[in-house]
C-alpha cells in the first residue's frame, strides 16, 4: 500500500541521498536495501533494468512490507505509463525517470504518488511543475551543468526542488557545491553502492558508508 505522498517527499528530502540500485537476485536486493535503510536512507530507488525486474521488485517489496515497513521503495528508469502502473500496483511509493512523460505524471497524480522526471532544461522543469512534479530529477547531473545549473535555475525559479543524479559522489568536496547551490536531495548509484562492497557482500560496510554520507549531508546543511 502506498504511503502518504507528503510523507514520501519529506522523507526523500530529509535523508538527502537516494540510493539507486538494481540487481537480478532478490536476496542481494534485500541485503543492499536493508543496509541503506539501517544507514539512514530508507527511501531507495530500485531501477527498472534487466529481465523480469518487475518480478524482483514485487518480491522485494513483499519482503519489506513484513520485515521492515519503514523502508520506502521507489522505482527508477521509468519512461512510460504502463510500466509505471505495473510498479505502482506492486508497491512503488515514488517513481523516477530519465525523461519527462506527461502520461506518467497524470498516472502518479491520480494515485498520489510522487513523480520525479528527468529534466535538463528550465523549460522541461517548468513543464514538469505544471504536471504536478514537486521534485525534478536533474539528469544527467554532471553533464547538464552541475551546481552552476542549479544556481541558474533557482534564480528565476526559486520554488524549484532539484534532485541531480549522475555526477555526485559521497565526498564533501562533491556534495557541498551541490547542496550549497540549493538541491534538496541527490540520487547516487555506484558511487554509493560500490562494486567492491557488492562483490564482497559487505552489507555492514555499505551501511556505514550510507550513514557517513547521510551525516555528511546533514552537516553541510547545518543540521
Amino acid at each position: 500500500m502506498a504511503r502518504d505522498r507528503l510523507f514520501t517527499l519529506n522523507a526523500m528530502m530529509d535523508q538527502g541521498v537516494i540510493p539507486v540500485f538494481y540487481h537480478p537476485d532478490p536476496a542481494v536486493c534485500v541485503g543492499v536495501i536493508q543496509a541503506c535503510a539501517n544507514g539512514g536512507a530508507k527511501c531507495v530507488e530500485f531501477t527498472h533494468r534487466g529481465d523480469f525486474a518487475a518480478e524482483v521488485f514485487l518480491e522485494v517489496t513483499r519482503h519489506f512490507a513484513k520485515a521492515d515497513p519503514s523502508v520506502v521503495m521507489g522505482v527508477g528508469s521509468i519512461v512510460d505509463a504502463p510500466t509505471a502502473a505495473l510498479y505502482v500496483a506492486n508497491g512503488a511509493n515514488f517513481v523516477v525517470g530519465p525523461l519527462l512523460n506527461a502520461e506518467v505524471a497524470r498516472l502518479c497524480n491520480r494515485r498520489m504518488i510522487p513523480y520525479s522526471p528527468g529534466c535538463a532544461t528550465p523549460t522541461e522543469i517548468g513543464q514538469a511543475q505544471e504536471l504536478g512534479c514537486e521534485i525534478v530529477k536533474m539528469f544527467p547531473g554532471g553533464s547538464v551543468g552541475g551546481p552552476d545549473f542549479v544556481k541558474a535555475v533557482l534564480g528565476p525559479m526559486p520554488w524549484t526542488r532539484i534532485m541531480p543524479t549522475g555526477g555526485v559522489d559521497v565526498t564533501e568536496a562533491s556534495l557541498k557545491p551541490w547542496f550549497d547551490a540549493g538541491i534538496v536531495a541527490c540520487g547516487m548509484g555506484s558511487n554509493l553502492i560500490t562494486k567492491a562492497l557488492l562483490e564482497a557482500g559487505d552489507y555492514a560496510g555499505l551501511e556505514a558508508r550510507v550513514a557517513e554520507t547521510v551525516a555528511r549531508i546533514r552537516a553541510i546543511r547545518g543540521r
